[in-house]
This record gives C-alpha cells, sequence and structure tokens, in this order.
C-alpha cells in the first residue's frame, strides 16, 4: 500500500476489511460510546457554521512551497515540467502527503492545467485541495472551481500511487470532466477512465482500472454491489485466491473495481446527504406471472376506502395504514371482487400500496411518463432516473394507475446504504457549495469534517425581501409581471434586459408556470425531467440578455451560467425561487446560480401560503398569515424568517429521521444476514 499520510488518515494495513478482496475500510460498527461521542459531536458541529479554512500551519507551509515552485513551474518547458511530475511520484511515495510535497505537487498542476486547458488555478482552490487530500470537504461558493480543485487533489493523490475515483451526481459531469481534465492527467503519465450508463463489464473493469476514475454515484454503487454478488458472500483473499487457482478466468473477471482507496465526492450533499435517504438495490427481473388484474383490483377497492375512516394517511413519511374499520370494509369488498389476494395480510398489503400510489406518489412530480413508462423523477436534481424503480411491486402498482404496460417484478439481489458504502472508503473527501447545514450529520455519519472555504473574489449577490401570497395563481401572476419589469428593459440603453432564470420544485410546478408565461406572450425556455435532452444548450444561454428560463431543481448544477455581453451592466443573472425547498441547502444552490465570481446578481423568494411544504410543516403559523394577507395584501419583511426556519427546520428533522431508520434497517438485516454467513 502505498504511503500517502496525513495526521490519522494513513492508508494503512489497519484500516483494511479483512474479508474483502481488495482494499476497503474495515465495515465495522463502532462501539456504543463511540456512537455516542460521534452524534454529540455532530450535534456541537450542526449548531453553528462550519469554519473556515485556517491559514496557518502546515496549510500555509503548503501554500508557500506552491507559490515558491511556481515561477520554476512557469519556466520550464513541456519535457521540463514533465520531468518534474514524475520526480514528484517518488517524492510523495517516500514522504506521504507533507506541506512541502504537496505544495511542489499542486504547483506543478497548476502549471499543467494552465498549459492544457487555459485555467489557471488560483490560491482558494490549492487550499480546497489541500482540505482533499486529509480527507475533508472543502465548502466551495457556487463558481468558485471545485472541478479544478478536486482535479489538483486527485493528480496528488494519484501521482503518489493511491487510485482516486471523482465522484459526481450523473453521467454528463461524469464525462464532461473526465473529458476535459483527462487531457490535464495525460500530459503528467497518468490514465483517466469513464464510467457511465450503458457502459459493458470489460470496459467498466478497464476504467476503473486506470489511476483516476470518474463516475457517477449510482453507476459506482451498483458496480460494487455486482462485485458483492459475484463473489458470492466469499469475499475473503484467501477465499478468491483459491478459486482463481481452481478457476481463474470466472472469478477474477466478475470483479468491476480493484478497491475503495480514494473517493472525491462532487456535490457531496447531494450524494452523502439527499441520496441517503432510500437503500442501494441490485436486483433482477423475477420469473413470475402478470398481476396486472391484482393491481387493479387493488386499486379499485383502495378508491372506495375514506381517509380517516378506513386508514390513516401519514403524508411526511409516504406511509398508508388501514385500521381496523378499513380491513373489515376491505373484506366485505373483497367478497366482490375475486381478483383480490385470498390471503387476508397479503390482501391489506396491496391494497394499502395501491392507496400510496393513488395518494402519495403523483404524476409529474414523484413520476413522469415517456413513451408508455413510468420514469422516477429525483426529487433533489429533477432528473429522470431510468435505470430505477420502487420496490414490493409499487413501481406495478403505479404502472397499473397510469395504465401503462407493467414491467416484470424485481428481485433483490443486494442491498446497500449509501452510508454503508462511502464510509468503506480508505479515504473519503468531498466538495459542494452547500453543506453547512448538514454539517453535523456529515461527521457523525462519515467522520467527514466540513471545512467553508473563503472566497476568491467578494460576492455581489443581492437577496431582495421575500413575498409571500395567498394562493399559487397569485403567485404565479406575480411572479410573470416581476418577469416582465426585469428581462424586458432594466437597464441603460435600448435593447432586452436582465436574464431571468425561474426555479421550482417540481414538473408539475414548472408547467403551469411555463402556461402562465405563455399567455402573459412572454418567450421563455423550460427545462425539467420531460425537456432534459437540451439541457447544456439551455443552461449555455441562460445568462443572455433578456433570457427567461423556467426550470426545476436540475437548472445547471455542476455547470456555469456565463453571463453574455451588457448583461453586467445591466445587473446580471436575476433567480426567482417559486417555492421553497425541504433543506435551504437546496435554496442556495438555486441562489447560487448568480453572482458567481465577483460578478453582480440578486435573487429573490415569491411563494405562496398552498405550497405544498408551507402545507405540511406551516401549522400553527399559516392561519394566522392567511388573516394577515386578507387584510394587508401579499407580505413582505422580517416576519418570514421565523416561519421559513421553522417550516425547514421540521422537513429537515423528518427527512434526517428517514435516513437513521434507513442506515438502522440496513444494519439490523446486515445482522441478521450475519447469522447465515453471508452479507448484502
Amino acid at each position: 500500500m502505498p504511503k500517502f499520510s496525513a495526521p490519522g488518515l494513513s492508508l494503512d494495513a489497519a484500516r483494511l476489511a479483512p474479508t474483502s478482496a481488495y482494499a476497503e475500510r474495515r465495515d465495522a460498527l463502532p462501539a456504543w460510546h463511540d456512537r455516542l461521542a460521534m452524534n454529540l459531536q455532530g450535534w456541537l458541529r450542526g449548531t453553528r457554521s462550519s469554519q473556515r479554512s485556517p491559514r496557518r500551519g502546515a496549510e500555509a507551509q503548503m501554500l508557500a512551497q506552491a507559490r515558491q515552485d511556481e515561477a520554476a513551474c512557469r519556466a520550464a518547458s513541456d519535457a521540463g515540467l514533465q520531468a518534474l511530475a514524475q520526480q514528484l511520484r517518488t517524492r510523495l511515495c517516500a514522504e506521504g502527503s507533507t506541506p512541502a510535497a504537496v505544495g511542489s505537487s499542486l504547483a506543478v498542476w497548476r502549471e499543467v492545467a494552465r498549459r492544457v486547458i487555459g485555467q489557471r488555478a488560483h490560491d482558494v482552490q490549492l487550499q480546497a485541495a489541500w482540505v482533499l487530500l486529509q480527507g475533508q470537504l472543502a465548502e466551495m461558493a457556487t463558481g468558485e472551481g471545485k472541478t479544478l480543485a478536486a482535479m489538483l487533489a486527485a493528480g496528488t493523490a494519484a501521482l503518489s500511487g493511491v487510485p482516486v475515483h471523482i465522484i459526481t451526481v450523473n453521467d454528463y459531469l461524469a464525462q464532461r470532466d473526465a473529458q476535459t481534465m483527462g487531457a490535464v492527467f495525460a500530459f503528467c503519465g497518468l490514465r483517466t477512465g469513464c464510467v457511465v450508463q450503458g457502459l459493458s463489464p470489460g470496459k467498466r473493469r478497464l476504467a476503473y482500472a486506470n489511476e483516476i476514475c470518474y463516475c457517477s454515484n449510482k453507476e459506482l454503487a451498483f458496480d460494487y454491489l455486482k462485485d458483492r454478488v459475484a463473489l458470492g458472500g466469499s469475499g475473503g483473499r484467501l477465499q478468491l485466491a483459491v478459486d482463481q487457482l481452481a478457476q481463474p478466468p470466472q472469478k477474477e473477471g466478475g470483479l468491476l473495481l480493484r478497491g475503495l482507496h480514494f473517493a472525491i465526492v462532487d456535490e457531496a450533499d447531494s450524494v452523502l446527504i439527499d441520496e441517503a435517504r432510500t437503500p442501494l438495490i441490485l436486483s433482477a427481473s423475477a420469473a413470475v406471472g402478470d398481476d396486472t388484474a391484482v393491481a387493479r383490483a387493488a386499486l379499485d377497492a383502495a378508491a372506495a376506502l375514506q381517509a380517516d375512516q378506513h386508514y390513516q394517511l401519514q403524508t411526511r413519511e409516504r406511509r398508508v395504514q388501514l385500521n381496523e374499520s378499513g380491513v373489515a370494509r376491505l373484506t366485505e369488498i373483497a367478497a366482490s371482487q375475486p381478483a383480490l389476494p385470498t390471503s387476508p395480510r397479503v390482501r391489506k398489503e396491496r391494497v394499502e400500496q395501491a392507496l400510496a400510489a393513488l395518494l402519495l406518489y403523483q404524476l409529474d412530480r414523484h413520476y413522469v411518463v415517456q413513451d408508455g413508462k413510468v420514469q422516477i423523477v429525483d426529487e433533489f436534481t429533477g432528473r429522470l432516473m431510468p435505470d430505477r424503480s420502487w420496490q414490493a411491486g409499487l413501481h406495478q402498482m403505479i404502472e397499473a394507475k397510469e395504465g401503462c404496460a407493467p414491467t416484470p417484478p424485481r428481485l433483490t439481489l443486494a442491498r446497500m446504504t449509501h452510508q454503508r458504502l462511502f464510509r468503506r472508503y480508505l479515504r473519503l473527501a468531498g466538495t459542494t457549495g452547500t453543506a453547512s447545514e448538514v454539517a453535523g450529520e456529515l461527521w457523525s455519519v462519515y467522520a467527514l469534517r466540513t471545512v467553508r472555504m473563503a472566497l476568491h473574489r467578494p460576492a455581489q449577490r443581492r437577496h431582495l425581501p421575500t413575498r409571500v401570497f395567498k394562493t399559487t395563481d397569485a403567485k404565479w401572476q406575480a411572479v410573470a409581471q416581476r418577469v416582465r419589469e426585469l428581462a424586458e428593459d432594466s437597464g441603460p440603453g435600448p435593447g432586452p434586459g436582465r436574464p431571468v432564470l425561474l426555479g421550482t420544485r417540481s414538473v408539475q410546478a414548472s408547467e403551469q408556470l411555463s402556461a402562465v408565461l405563455h399567455a402573459a406572450g412572454w418567450a421563455h425556455a423550460l427545462l425539467n425531467a420531460r425537456q432534459d435532452a437540451d439541457e447544456a444548450q439551455v443552461i449555455a444561454q441562460a445568462g443572455l440578455a433578456g433570457r427567461v428560463t423556467v426550470a426545476t431543481n436540475m437548472a445547471g448544477r455542476g455547470t456555469d451560467i456565463v453571463l453574455g455581453p451588457g448583461v453586467v451592466e445591466r445587473g446580471g443573472l436575476h433567480v426567482i425561487l417559486t417555492e421553497l425547498h425541504a433543506s435551504a441547502r437546496v435554496d442556495r444552490q438555486l441562489f447560487g446560480r448568480c453572482a458567481r465570481q465577483g460578478d453582480p446578481g440578486s435573487c429573490e423568494l415569491m411563494v405562496s401560503l398552498d405550497d405544498e411544504l408551507l402545507r405540511l410543516y406551516g401549522a400553527p403559523w399559516l392561519g394566522w398569515v392567511a388573516r394577515f394577507i386578507n387584510h394587508r395584501g401579499p407580505l413582505a419583511g422580517w416576519w418570514w424568517r421565523p416561519l421559513r426556519a421553522w417550516v425547514q427546520m421540521r422537513a429537515q428533522a423528518s427527512d434526517s429521521r428517514q435516513r437513521r431508520e434507513t442506515l438502522q434497517q440496513d444494519a439490523r438485516l446486515d445482522k441478521a444476514l450475519a447469522f447465515t454467513g453471508k452479507r448484502e
């Protein structure tokens, strides 16, 4: 194992899982007192903002070394610079990640990036790379250059002999960054791979075998689970060696990865927090008959039941439970519905599932129908997840609800939570623009410290007062009027005004707003899970003068909205958020689309009292606010802050509880499987 040390983070044999076929961290549940201490530390970290990266001690030494070496790197020829990189291989392997060695390495990579892609890393990006190499999370404001910072850290680690996975939230970003940064790595003799959906197992294996591999979190997770299935639950090195002696091609060919050494997770809050609410499940089609008739019968029976009288609806937890009266009524219905299951327990489960499909999973919010198929929409990114399906028959129930052809039920082959997977990396690091709100959870779950980086240039973003309306219709009309004020002519000279980005939570809301703008005669671009084919082009034009873009959360996260000619003079991009999100992090992500890298820009929030989040979590405030609006009209002012804090605090607590329950359920299942000699 290469020597790549940092305080408390050396990649040594003591951290390796003894029963794994390749390098990964020991998967052992900490003792109860250690868990208590980490939870307490996490709570304390979560009660205050993450601290800025300190410019003293080892970091200051690293930065001074990088500045000192930059002149020599700038003066060197291409061949001379490549020779310096090769010398660093030996030095990093011998010294480890000392401030002097890392500073010299970052100086080389800074110059290579300047020559190859025309981007010179500024000091804040060097500091962020140092934070990543320590196994921490660097919170960098939107537009501060997280991609380049990750490249600097990955290049330094790879030169020392440590394989690196750079993990992104989707295939588009993985391909884009692998293509751009792959040329930088190749300059110094490092190979870059990229794993995306549709790649064959052989090509995946070759991509993971490179020094640096870009991939999405979903592709990586399922490839890891495929390895666990290929090993048949006997993943020990000794067992694998014996199997290879007996039949070399089969077992070795079945493994895709070569280990979990060092991960740099881009948009880490999305991957490690938002995605962690549901477990990763590797499944295969089950050989069973068509269950469409049973699903339709269950939907008909569910439609005949009454809320509160026959069942309790738990919207926040997405759960429906029949009560005794409901079970009795269902027994009466079953007498005239021969398609319903005869078993009372199975019948109850199927009807509860049908109620969930009818009441908790909404078209154009949780899923869309495309080409006759139900496609799940990622609630946090707004993107389609064509490779995902709901488990335990729920997906087939929703297909029956929408009149779609049923897909075969899925049989679970392996499962694991995001938490357990990423804790298995020998070193875990990440970048994001929004992590302060979940710094405590990142520490207590992943032992991942969040470090807020300083701004390269002072921010010029202006936050305008929030406006609250009583109804959605009133809000949409006010938004349309606001768009006209800004985009028509909001600056000196004739011609179009400022570009405007309008953010919504769901496909349905984005299309409602689009219809309002069409009725007002205002041309605009629409970006959601239905219209995602031209995402890059839409985002590329979103900064042009007078351009109006309506988008869900997928509005260019991971990409820059470049301002067009004359836009800076008119005030930059203006962002309007039309609904609160469950987490203030997601609000900050959308607001971060404007005023990047010192550019001007502004943002505001325009919501209505019948928005979903306010209805679910706003009591007991909403009645008072509605009465106030009746007398005063749309509200704006200081009073909004406590209401917003209350709503998002309750929503985040609910999401956090679901993540804890998912992790606890996974631990219980793993413990039960241990008695059978199997894992995952």
